[in-house]
């Protein structure tokens, strides 16, 4: 006890929060090994893309048999599956906002960069609609975001799942209304991991989890959320309850800037 009472709790229950992550990645990383052996993750396109069905079925119920279910916001999403599988597309509206559509494929960040070179100059909101898809340009899009100091938002109808978070993560200010959907699970950033060994999966899968711990950290959002994401298979979502959101700081009306 006395070793104990020489840490704060808030040094105790950050030990605890990266035991939980190390022990989460040090099994997810076995069991999607072996969801790509049996063929039952999304489809990879080889470019480190990792592209999943545009509104998969809830996660009813978490991994802790206490927990309550879970919302299932999919009757709210308004766009096609066809249309949310298109590769990502930008389009400038009216009031200096830019919609991005669609799946973040391999070179969406690029596109992203090239639209706001041009136009960067008009655009102060970016609204999303994405069943996510590339980790690689979640993270460089992200990356743009915070650059140009840019709101983002997730509209009625529309969804934001698996990477498309990391994004919204990012905005200076961020606000999802209440007929959007934000989900997360579990998702792999290697282009193949088939011909992986246990050892190399479970080393990437912890890669991957702390690249985006340290994201959400910088973005100054609680990385505890990324503990859905880690408990919830590929073939389902963690659909976040507005309450969730708020607590975790990935939505509040006034956001200050995180550490760039």
């Amino acid at each position: 006890m006395r070793y104990l009472a020489r840490f704060d709790d808030g040094d105790i229950a950050r030990s605890v929060f990266y035991g939980l992550l190390a022990g989460a990645v040090a099994v997810i990383g076995l069991d999607l090994k072996t969801l790509y052996d049996d063929q039952q993750l999304g489809r990879g396109n080889g470019s480190g893309a990792v592209y999943v069905e545009p509104a998969l079925p809830a996660a009813l119920r978490t991994a802790a048999p206490e927990q309550p279910y879970r919302p299932d916001p999919r009757q709210h999403i308004t766009l096609d599956g066809e249309a949310l599988r298109q590769p990502m597309q930008f389009e400038l509206l009216a009031d200096g906002v830019m919609r991005a559509q669609g799946a973040i494929d391999v070179g969406a960040a690029r596109r992203f960069a090239a639209e706001l070179e041009q136009r960067g100059e008009y655009v102060r909101t970016l609204t999303l609609n994405s069943n996510g898809g590339s980790l690689e340009d979640a993270l460089s899009m992200a990356r743009l975001v915070r650059q140009h100091g840019l709101a983002v938002t997730i509209e009625d109808g529309a969804l934001c799942a698996s990477s498309c978070p990391l994004v919204l993560a990012a905005g200076t200010t961020r606000n999802v209304s209440a007929n959007a959907a934000v989900g997360l699970h579990q998702f792999y950033a290697a282009s193949d991991i088939r011909d992986l060994d246990p050892a190399q999966a479970m080393s990437a899968a912890q890669a991957t989890t702390a690249r985006v711990s340290r994201h959400l950290s910088e973005m100054g959002v609680d990385p505890a959320l990324w503990l859905h994401a880690l408990d919830t298979p590929p073939q389902n979502l963690y659909y976040l309850s507005r309450e969730e959101m708020e607590a975790y700081r990935l939505i509040h009306s006034e956001q200050k800037l995180a550490r760039r």
